[in-house]
């Protein structure tokens, strides 16, 4: 294993770490079953990968992706970095939404919308830091890093969309001028 395996890992490892220790003490999500009805659109998301990955020529055209990791000094230490500036936005706009971090398109007792740090600029920075994490760790380790961050990138795609729904509904006077002022995903582009 290479260092910047190594160093991708560490990454992740502590971004999990920070999320499950900064979940305590999160606001209380209210109306239940919005949750549950997209669990089943996760369901059926985790269903459809298992199934792709028993197909015989995926699992093949796997193999060969995995054959042809990322080596060098370079793609290393650029994926690192992408990957840690990504880790690190992401935990930046956790760590500015404090307690009203929630599961994806959930409610919150008393809710606010944060505008501060990372949410100035973009209006899903945990979604962009995660992504860039993810696209860090397809440069520095291996291309089948890919897989996840397209599967990501269109499920964050749309909970950013059914979300900004939701914040029009709870702030009808305030989102509509934060929108406009800023990105939704990707600064410049989205």
């Amino acid at each position: 294993m290479t260092i910047y395996r190594w160093l991708i890992v560490a990454l992740w490892l502590a971004f999990l770490l920070y999320w499950a220790s900064s979940a305590i003490g999160a606001k209380r999500s209210v109306g239940g079953r919005a949750w549950r009805r997209e669990a089943g659109l996760r369901l059926i998301l985790i269903m459809l990968v298992v199934l792709v990955l028993h197909v015989p020529a995926t699992r093949h055209v796997l193999r060969i992706a995995e054959a042809h990791e990322a080596s060098g000094a370079l793609a290393g230490i650029v994926g690192v970095t992408v990957c840690a500036l990504g880790i690190g936005l992401a935990i930046l706009a956790r760590f500015h939404l404090g307690r009203n971090w929630g599961m994806p398109m959930s409610r919150k007792d008393d809710p606010e919308l944060v505008t501060t740090g990372p949410y100035a600029v973009i209006r899903h920075p945990i979604y962009t830091g995660m992504l860039l994490a993810m696209l860090g760790s397809a440069i520095a380790v291996s291309v089948l890093w890919g897989l996840p961050l397209l599967l990501f990138g269109a499920y964050f795609v749309y909970s950013a969309v059914r979300e900004e729904r939701l914040m029009t509904q709870q702030f009808p006077q305030e989102y509509p001028a934060y929108r406009k002022r800023t990105w939704m995903l990707l600064p410049f582009l989205l």
